[in-house]
């Protein structure tokens, strides 16, 4: 059973200029990357630094992200804010500019009770204009979207799908039960350490930041699933952890998306700059993650330019 919304779904990095200006040859060589390897874009989640943006970085976003769109492709845009006003109008615009469908998580400030979680997402959902992908992200919003409410509001008939990037297999394991075989409701991963584990079990898709540099794995991943090969679906995850390995090992949530950067740079795609708060590290950190990257590339027998 193949859902309207399935498949790998990269969590796209925003490639900024060094005054803070969206790098629109970075996004035209990423997306060009992401075409060549499968696989749809997901632009101003977490990987994007959203809540860090201006809005009109974001809606310069937005609005080159619809222009690339090309015929049979798919646009997710992450739409969240602790502005609601904003939430909605960021989702009108998407949906302007050729989105087939929105995210978001919950605001990061007030901490919510259930009720005013499911409110939140039933009035964003009457809102926004379109389809509506919830978004659990317990790591930046300090709150777990309890299974249960999901489950109530995936009979909204603008919400469509889960983003989870809540780390627990239990919580995982309990998702595809209610999910995998609802042809109406789509579960995605962002965990990419349990990528295998979820398709193999009945995941709809992927959201993997690791798709950024190396989108291909995930593409690769899928067509095994397809042909039962499920001895490489599990080899393919070891290439997974390598490369998420490179950029998130010891460090930080934001800095491990300047060292993905670094990468991205390093690889002819786009420039390293980020968004403050966030900041570059030390040269000396620069240089052992491009080493690293070297060091990957050479043993898994690549080249270090991306084919864009």
């Amino acid at each position: 059973m193949e859902k309207k919304y399935n498949g790998v779904i990269i969590p796209a990095i925003t490639p900024l200029t060094d005054s803070y200006e969206l790098d629109k040859a970075g996004v035209k060589n990423m997306f060009a990357n992401f075409r060549a390897n499968n696989v749809s874009p997901f632009i101003l989640g977490t990987t994007g630094e959203a809540a860090s943006l201006p809005v009109a970085v974001k809606y310069d976003y937005i609005k080159l992200a619809g222009s690339l769109k090309q015929t049979g492709e798919k646009l997710y845009v992450g739409v969240a804010s602790n502005s609601f006003e904003e939430s909605v109008a960021l989702s009108k615009f998407a949906f302007d500019n050729n989105a087939d469908a929105v995210a978001a998580h919950l605001p990061s400030y007030y901490k919510l009770s259930d009720h005013q979680m499911k409110k939140y997402f039933e009035q964003l959902a009457d809102q926004c204009g379109g389809p509506l992908i919830i978004y659990n992200i317990p790591a930046t919003t300090h709150m777990s979207v309890p299974l249960k409410l999901i489950d109530e509001l995936s009979y909204h008939d603008n919400i469509v799908g889960v983003k989870d990037s809540e780390r627990s297999d239990e919580r995982l394991n309990e998702s595809l039960q209610l999910w995998s075989q609802r042809e109406d409701f789509s579960y995605f991963l962002g965990w990419a350490a349990r990528s295998a584990d979820a398709l193999l079990s009945g995941a709809d898709g992927l959201i993997p930041s690791s798709g950024n540099l190396f989108p291909g794995i995930y593409c690769e991943m899928m067509e095994a699933l397809k042909a039962d090969n499920r001895e490489l679906v599990i080899e393919l995850q070891k290439k997974s952890d390598a490369v998420g390995k490179l950029y998130q090992a010891d460090r930080l949530l934001g800095e491990s998306l300047w060292a993905l950067k670094v990468l991205m740079h390093e690889s002819g795609i786009c420039q390293q700059y980020v968004m403050p708060p966030l900041q570059p590290q030390s040269a000396n950190e620069e240089a052992g993650i491009i080493k690293a990257l070297h060091e990957y590339l050479k043993n898994e027998g690549l080249n270090l330019k991306i084919s864009i």
